[in-house]
């Protein structure tokens, strides 16, 4: 560095701002600070000057304003390219700020504590923060601007170099606007949450409404794709700022080409339907749809059973797992000579990724496990966006047997497997199932019976018997002769939510036909 820089630091998270402040007075630089900051540095020993003492005032107001004067942000805004404004500081007597760390009050954690006021909220609103911040990204060429201490290392590198480059001060300059456009998205999305009113209590504990009045949501893209759900149709992948851990979006790719629109997508359903599941798993996707999904003792039997469902489809699929896999898995799919686009674990040992090597195509993913899902679904219309609730309940309440036969206790484990199946199975769905595997899906259908007589057709394209198999229908049957179909099939149980202006029928048709069959009074619609 050929000259003195000033850089004020002002952080809400102290992660290695201490280290950071050292190596900044290492190469020289002069160091303002504001609160608990300022004291930070100095009891470690660092030559730092209080804000107050620059802008001659103390901080005021309970700390609600500190930086709010010309003396910052003339140091911040000025140009060093425009005469009049070097002069005009000159004037005044005012020093350029060459450096800025700022991260702004923990609005975030503030409320989501469940009994946060909202006087606590307000107070957690940061004003001079996102002030500062917003000038000194402005004044982007001239000003180095930091909020994540991650780019701490980067700046202090190129610091002790040949100065910040022009790439590096853009590339904070724009993480700025992205961090103060979330934080601003935060607080309209709990402020406009309060029920009418909330504005009079302020020290109570308010009422949240469980959608705003206006919804913010921040997207990072992660990667440009070479087209969409076709070749004639541009994409790109974005992950929430905020995601959930254990969800799709946190994939560590460790090998195989770059994924495709549809991979992404397809991968997400196989991937959330494999979480929902305690016992070792495979669950096989093929266009957003479960066409093979089971439970075994092992990964590799696992996958064994879930390709016997329709192996067909499988071919070209996606193939998630719950467990580790290992290369007994790799091989028993190779002998199969099953062509796969992506396969996704928790983890994927060595001696899999070693079996994998010479398919360099496939796309191996590992993420890590968790039941968590997203706690909210989007929908895309024309002009706007549906929110909802994510349907990541398996039932509500108890079951309810409502047929004169009751099922045994491996009757109700293959109807609860299949249910679980269905919430993954695009609506209309009727899922077949039997010790753990799926034996037939229907999806997709305009009609409930279609599916069902789809569902059976594939049992029998797959050499598979449906005699005394679960069946479970995403949605209640309208009519008997859904469930004709399946117990003509060979279904000795069937799962469904009940609620039917002809339940009654359903049910004596369900007694005539010397069967069990239990209510969910849940639905499972997915479209």
């Amino acid at each position: 560095m050929s000259q003195t820089l000033t850089a004020l630091l002002s952080v809400s998270d102290k992660t290695g701002i201490v280290e950071f402040a050292q190596a900044l007075h290492a190469q020289g630089v002069k160091l303002l600070s504001t609160g608990g900051t300022a004291k930070l540095l100095a009891e470690k020993g660092l030559p730092v000057t209080e804000v107050s003492e620059v802008t001659g005032f103390p901080e005021m107001l309970d700390g609600r304003v500190k930086t709010l004067h010309p003396r910052v942000h003339g140091g911040l805004l000025a140009r060093r390219d425009l005469p009049e404004h070097m002069a005009a500081l000159k004037e005044h007597g005012i020093n350029t700020i060459d450096i800025l760390v700022v991260n702004l009050y923990p609005f975030a954690q503030a409320t989501a504590k469940l009994d946060c006021t909202l006087e606590n909220a307000i107070e957690n609103i940061d004003i001079g923060g996102p002030t500062m911040l917003r000038a000194a990204a402005k004044n982007w060429q001239d000003v180095a601007v930091i909020i994540d201490p991650v780019d701490y290392t980067q700046v202090l590198s190129e610091l002790k170099g040949e100065g910040l480059t022009r790439a590096t001060k853009f590339m904070l300059a724009k993480k700025v606007f992205a961090h103060t456009a979330a934080y601003d998205g935060m607080i309209t999305n709990f402020l406009t949450a309060l029920e009418a009113g909330s504005e009079l209590k302020t020290e109570a504990v308010p009422v949240r409404a469980e959608y705003p009045e206006v919804f913010n949501l921040q997207l990072n893209k992660v990667q440009g794709m070479r087209y969409g759900e076709n070749p004639h149709q541009s994409a790109a992948f974005y992950k929430e700022a905020q995601a959930v851990q254990g969800t799709l979006s946190q994939w560590t790719q460790i090998q195989g080409k770059e994924l495709s629109f549809n991979n992404i997508a397809d991968a997400d359903a196989a991937w959330e339907c494999v979480k929902a599941f305690e016992e070792c798993a495979c669950v096989i996707v093929k266009h957003a749809n479960p066409c093979g999904v089971a439970v075994g003792a092992t990964p590799l039997e696992a996958y064994q059973k879930a390709l016997k469902t329709d192996p067909t489809s499988a071919f070209g699929g996606i193939m998630a797992f719950n467990r580790p896999i290992d290369a007994d898995v790799v091989e028993a799919i190779n002998a199969n000579k099953q062509f796969v686009e992506v396969v996704i674990a928790p983890a994927i040992t060595p001696a899999a990724r070693a079996a994998y090597a010479s398919k360099q195509n496939v796309r191996l993913l590992e993420v890590p496990i968790s039941k968590l899902s997203n706690a909210l679904d989007f929908k895309r219309v024309g002009g706007g966006m549906l929110l909802q609730s994510a349907d990541n309940i398996d039932l509500v309440g108890d079951v309810k047997v409502v047929s004169q036969v009751k099922p045994t206790e491996q009757q109700m484990k293959d109807m609860l497997f299949a249910w679980t199946v269905a919430r993954f199975v695009k609506s209309n769905a009727i899922v077949f199932c039997k010790d753990g595997m799926t034996m037939g899906v229907g999806a997709g259908q305009m009609s409930r019976l279609d599916s069902a007589r789809i569902a059976s057709i594939k049992a029998g394209h797959a050499g598979l018997s449906l005699q005394g198999s679960a069946v479970a229908s995403d949605a209640f049957f309208p009519f008997r002769d859904g469930l004709d179909v399946v117990v003509d099939a060979g279904a000795t149980c069937v799962i469904h939510p009940g609620g039917s202006m002809r339940d009654d029928e359903v049910i004596a048709a369900a007694n005539e036909r010397g069967i069990a069959m239990v209510f969910t009074r849940t639905r499972h619609f997915r479209h």
